[in-house]
């Protein structure tokens, strides 16, 4: 007996427990290449806001800001306003790990500027995929509980744009960080042992995206699973 329910649903427990298990992996990857590497100081005293600011100028960005903001790991470039924000323990820290980070924010920029195609879908797909991320299990459960499969139907389509996007994500986050590796690199900003370390910082918090490509995927082939193998109804 199969149901929507996670706990008691065998699609569930068979596709999307091991696709979230595959993301806490990878999250923990990441936490600890962050944490293992944030306490190696580069050798030039290099902060985050250094290198992100170094490989903006290389490109001729200069008129983009970088700010400060607060939180863990908050580092972000928003294209909106054209503004880089660095974390906390990413802006003035000279560690390896941070200098990667900023890196790849401005690799995110840098993106934008060169009018690197996946990134200009993906910023097209956002607002689409916010609606789908909000009304898609509304609809589905209406759908089911209603008895009326193309309610339900429709929350299914609604919930692929989030697979979607996270497929597109992924050659944004994989190029972003190999400009800022490139951007490293051709600087001379950080030493080959230090870019190694920055590169598997990267290279880590890159799997944090597959997975979580990974666990949409799942659940949009449960979905289609449980509706498309009982027609909608429940058993």
């Amino acid at each position: 007996m199969n149901s929507l329910y996670p706990g008691i649903d065998l699609y569930y427990l068979l596709l999307v427990v091991p696709a979230l298990l595959v993301a806490a992996f990878a999250q923990m990857k990441v936490n600890s290449a962050y944490n293992r590497y944030k306490s190696v100081p580069t050798s030039n005293n290099m902060t985050g806001y250094d290198a992100a600011r170094r490989i903006l100028d290389d490109k001729g960005l200069k008129s983009i800001p970088i700010e400060r903001v607060k939180g863990r790991l908050t580092d972000h470039y928003d294209p909106r306003t054209r503004v880089i924000r660095l974390s906390d323990g990413v802006f003035g820290s000279n560690s390896v790990a941070a200098v990667g980070v900023a890196a790849h924010e401005a690799g995110h920029a840098v993106q934008y500027a060169d009018g690197y195609a996946p990134i200009k879908l993906r910023s097209a797909l956002l607002p689409v995929t916010n609606i789908g991320a909000t009304i898609s299990m509304p609809l589905i459960l209406i759908g089911m509980f209603a008895g009326i499969p193309a309610i339900a139907y429709a929350g299914i389509i609604l919930f692929s744009t989030v697979t979607i996007f996270q497929l597109v994500t992924l050659p944004v986050e994989f190029n972003a960080s190999r400009r800022a590796v490139s951007g490293l690199r051709s600087s001379g900003m950080l030493s080959e042992r230090e870019l190694e370390g920055s590169k598997k910082v990267l290279s880590a918090a890159a799997m944090t995206y597959v997975a979580a490509l990974m666990v949409s995927f799942m659940n949009l082939l449960r979905l289609l699973l449980v509706f498309g193998g009982r027609g909608g109804r429940r058993r």
